[in-house]
């Protein structure tokens, strides 16, 4: 057994057991710049319980870090809180080395993890709100059904007042430290949000009625203890405080223009909406995709109020960056944006009514018809560029908006 990786102590009776991906850039087309870890716990209660496993290339780093602890085979119970792959991955390998007594996971996790294996594996189901005797300790389960997954579900260990929140409250972040008070904050709040931006963000409401549901049950946490980055035992009110008012969506007096352009003309355009808002106050992010990556702009909207999108025609179509980044937001359906569609055009200039289509299609409040120019755009289209940024600056500074920025 390789006795490089070992395990780290969380609380009295619980140990992270999981691994790094100190190389993955890319998670399911979220750039993930820092890598990521799948975390995996070990609680040593009278019935030795596996929390979540990791994914498959993993497999080893994870046994090796539990038996640094115990013989794995020790192992009685496991509990699968989310059956994506990144947590599922080596579960059937490791139900056939530990054999185990019972397999627990969410009523939708048992029908998922079968489907994703194709095995009648031995899983014992669990509904929402039942406990589990681990002996000395006990778990209780709540379902958090699409958060991200319709299996998806938190357990919530009494004793130590650990919640085992899945990918909830997660981030992508390799690390050499398992605690949020070892890191630097600002790297943290980055991440966090970055995470909830591109993963959680079309599932905003649902996690507003269920931090409601966490409050109203009064359970208490010294840890937070998600599938991905840090263990949480410092700022716990911090990352709840920030899981609520990211999943409000309240829109900021913030604008993100994104564009697409091939001569620069639908740059300058760009560029001209970006002095209007400027000049009328707002905080404006001004991002090219010919150098901005999609869970880039995602992060940018999260706290905004605005979205204005631009492009120059190719084959009749926007350009493939803007199609792009327009296809994965409007998968993410953010809320309570102002919108507008711009772009220049050789001769047959569909683009920035494609992208009127798409805002549309994601509920963006419309500011005025698309702004279009042939070729190169003179001082006249500039200025109705830059009005435009007025106007919609105007807009964002209704008393109705009530969220400044920080």
């Amino acid at each position: 057994m390789n006795d490089i990786f070992k395990a780290v102590r969380i609380s009295d009776h619980v140990w992270w057991v999981g691994a790094i991906d100190w190389n993955i850039r890319d998670f399911h087309g979220y750039m993930t710049k820092r890598g990521s870890t799948y975390n995996a716990y070990l609680i040593l209660a009278d019935k030795v319980t596996l929390m979540d496993t990791v994914r498959a290339p993993f497999r080893n780093e994870m046994i090796a870090r539990i038996a640094s602890v115990i013989d794995p085979g020790d192992i009685q119970y496991i509990v699968s809180n989310h059956s994506e792959m990144d947590h599922s991955g080596c579960l059937p390998e490791i139900i056939d080395a530990v054999r185990p007594e019972k397999i627990y996971t969410s009523v939708m996790g048992a029908k998922t993890l079968r489907e994703i294996f194709h095995r009648d594996l031995p899983l014992i189901p669990l509904k929402d709100g039942e406990s589990l005797s681990l002996g000395n300790m006990t778990l209780t389960f709540l379902e958090t059904r699409m958060l991200h997954w319709p299996d998806s579900m938190f357990s919530y260990l009494a004793e130590e007042q650990v919640l085992f929140s899945q990918d909830a409250f997660g981030m992508h972040l390799a690390s050499s430290q398992r605690f949020d008070g070892g890191m630097d904050p600002a790297v943290l709040r980055y991440e966090a949000a970055t995470y909830f931006a591109n993963i959680l963000t079309p599932y905003a409401a649902l996690i507003t009625k269920l931090l409601a549901r966490v409050a109203a049950a009064e359970l208490q946490f010294k840890i937070i203890a998600p599938d991905h980055g840090p263990v949480w035992r410092k700022d716990i009110q911090g990352i709840l405080t920030r899981y609520a008012e990211w999943a409000a969506q309240k829109p900021t007096r913030k604008a993100v223009v994104v564009y697409g352009t091939m001569w620069h003309s639908t740059e300058k355009m760009a560029l001209a909406i970006t002095e209007g808002l400027t000049a009328g106050g707002i905080e404006v992010k001004l991002m090219s995709m010919d150098t901005c990556h999609r869970s880039d702009v995602a992060y940018e909207i999260l706290d905004a109020g605005a979205l204005i999108a631009g492009s120059s025609t190719l084959n009749n179509n926007m350009l493939p960056g803007m199609a792009d980044v327009l296809t994965y937001l409007k998968g993410l359906k953010p809320k309570n944006l102002l919108g507008a569609a711009f772009g220049s055009y050789g001769w047959s200039g569909e683009a920035p009514r494609q992208i009127q289509e798409v805002l549309s299609e994601m509920k963006v409040e419309l500011v005025g018809d698309p702004i279009q120019t042939r070729h190169c755009p003179d001082q006249a289209v500039l200025d109705r560029c830059r009005d435009l940024g007025r106007l919609i600056a105007e807009k964002l500074h209704e008393p109705s908006l009530i969220l400044p920025m920080e």
